[in-house]
């Protein structure tokens, strides 16, 4: 079966001046909707919210949210050598740019999860995990061997 090229195909309709239309059926929408819909134009905001609630996508935002205004949550100082990693199923990781950093962090992570908590109600943090930086990788390539203790091996 030979693949059509479909901008191909749309070039050549808009060419010769006529379009194939595909008669879409759309599913009526409750009443409600559908006063809203012939009254005319709608705020973005209120399209938006009503989009985000519909789909349940509170949790998402408040953490995209908590992720994008870190450093106003946390302050500049610990903003500047620590950076959240990931949230998954309530536990947000956090690595440190030293292990001092990760110490510090550890100790003082009662009160840090409290003002992460306070100022993004909607996400749903219930646990601190802080790391170090990583350290140096001996890996060079796509090829390596398991067990092996980096450039010191090759050295027969």
């Amino acid at each position: 079966m030979a693949k059509r090229d479909l901008a191909l195909d749309l070039f050549h309709s808009f060419q010769n001046g006529k379009r194939k239309t595909k008669k879409v059926v759309r599913e009526s929408a409750p009443a409600s909707h559908n006063s809203d819909i012939s009254s005319g134009p709608q705020l973005l905001k209120d399209v938006l919210a009503e989009v985000i609630h519909d789909r349940d996508w509170k949790g998402g935002i408040a953490e995209g949210t908590l992720f994008s205004t870190w450093a106003e949550v946390v302050g500049p100082e610990i903003s500047f050598h620590a950076t959240p990693i990931s949230l998954l199923e309530g536990i947000l990781t956090i690595q440190t740019s030293s292990t001092a950093w990760a110490v510090q962090l550890q100790l003082v992570s009662p009160d840090l999860l409290a003002t992460i908590r306070a100022s993004s109600p909607g996400a749903l943090v219930e646990s601190l995990v802080v790391i170090g930086p990583h350290g140096p990788s001996w890996k060079k390539g796509i090829r390596t061997i398991r067990g092996a203790k980096g450039p010191r091996d090759t050295y027969g």
